[in-house]
């Protein structure tokens, strides 16, 4: 019905042209559909979802022009195919060196009311000068990407379409914000499973790990709750007794927030290998295992965190209805690859 519904207003949009016009698809609709269940998207003042912001912003997200040595891109950490992530613990930036922290999905950023793990930065728009600036991944300047950028007169224009004015600092932001407020992803079988069809969407084997995910045994949801499976608190989950990162201590400095961490969103948590802050879990296995035991002794550990108790049988089928969290439409869309 969905597809039936865009092509007529596509056909629509098309007749209602001046004849010798050529219509551009309205590409609004495709892009920016919210899901049954997920709020609308709040698009900041000045940055309001357009094509040509779009357009200019998926360009920039695979641009390795980015990056100082112009070898790697938002997208070499952030992959489509993995929505949006990296299957490697560390990812590598300019000249081989490894970043700091598991890159994680970007699926849904959109939702998120502060961003990076310790929950610093308020805006997208204020977050993608942290890879371009960070000596681990692009190592660069955004004024020099601008120097570097404008010597393309394609991005000139794009920039003038985009945002009615020259390509600069503020017009790099604002595009890349846009594109990565697109990423939305809500279209999972478990999201089927909710929505339309809880009769044969998932097997009896994951609405088992579904309700153990939902009940009081596991205490999972009491975090990864809500639309997008997580409250985004900061938390520290028993990884280690000794942390070689301080989480969002090393924004704050207040000694209750060292090795917490913001609690990430579960959807495609199928695909997004390895996991945990730095990518120390191999597998969804690892990470259930973990959580049976209740998490290693550390003074600001969560109080949810107990032994679990869980059979085998039970790990397994927690397991399984994880893997109904990957969205197929999502990280196969031919709109988000290269």
């Amino acid at each position: 019905m969905k597809k039936g519904l865009y092509f007529l207003l596509l056909v629509l949009f098309v007749v209602s042209c001046r004849e010798g016009e050529v219509a551009e698809p309205d590409y609004v609709s495709e892009l920016m559909e919210i899901p049954k269940g997920f709020p609308a998207i709040d698009f900041p003042e000045g940055n309001e979802f357009t094509k040509a912001r779009w357009d200019l912003g998926k360009r920039l997200f695979f641009e390795p022009a980015m990056s100082l040595d112009s070898t790697i891109s938002c997208a070499s950490c952030h992959q489509p195919s993995l929505a949006f992530s990296d299957e490697v613990a560390f990812s590598k930036g300019v000249n081989e060196a490894l970043g700091t922290r598991n890159s994680p999905s970007l699926a849904n950023v959109a939702y998120q009311p502060y961003l990076t793990r310790e929950g610093g930065v308020p805006t997208l728009e204020m977050q993608v000068l942290i890879p371009i600036e960070e000596h681990n991944e692009f190592n660069f300047n955004v004024v020099l990407i601008v120097d570097r950028l404008t010597a393309d007169p394609s991005y000139l224009e794009m920039a003038q379409n985009a945002y009615g004015r020259a390509l600069d600092p503020f017009v790099i932001t604002r595009a890349l914000a846009c594109f990565e407020r697109s990423l939305i992803s809500g279209y999972s079988r478990f999201d089927q499973f909710q929505n339309y069809d809880k009769t044969s969407a998932l097997s009896p084997s994951e609405i088992s790990g579904m309700n153990l995910f939902f009940s009081a045994q596991t205490n999972c949801s009491k975090c990864h709750s809500d639309f997008n499976f997580s409250n985004y608190a900061f938390v520290n989950t028993g990884l280690y007794e000794s942390y070689a990162d301080d989480g969002r201590y090393r924004l704050t400095g207040i000694e209750s927030d060292r090795a917490l961490f913001k609690v990430p969103s579960l959807r495609n948590v199928g695909i997004t290998a390895p996991y945990m802050h730095d990518g120390s879990f191999n597998t969804l296995e690892e990470v259930v295992d973990h959580y049976q035991t209740g998490g290693k002794n550390h003074p600001h550990k969560s109080n949810l965190l107990q032994p679990l108790s869980l059979s085998e049988l039970e790990k397994d089928e927690l397991v399984q209805f994880l893997k109904t969290l990957t969205d197929e439409a999502f990280i196969n869309n031919p709109l988000f690859s290269k």
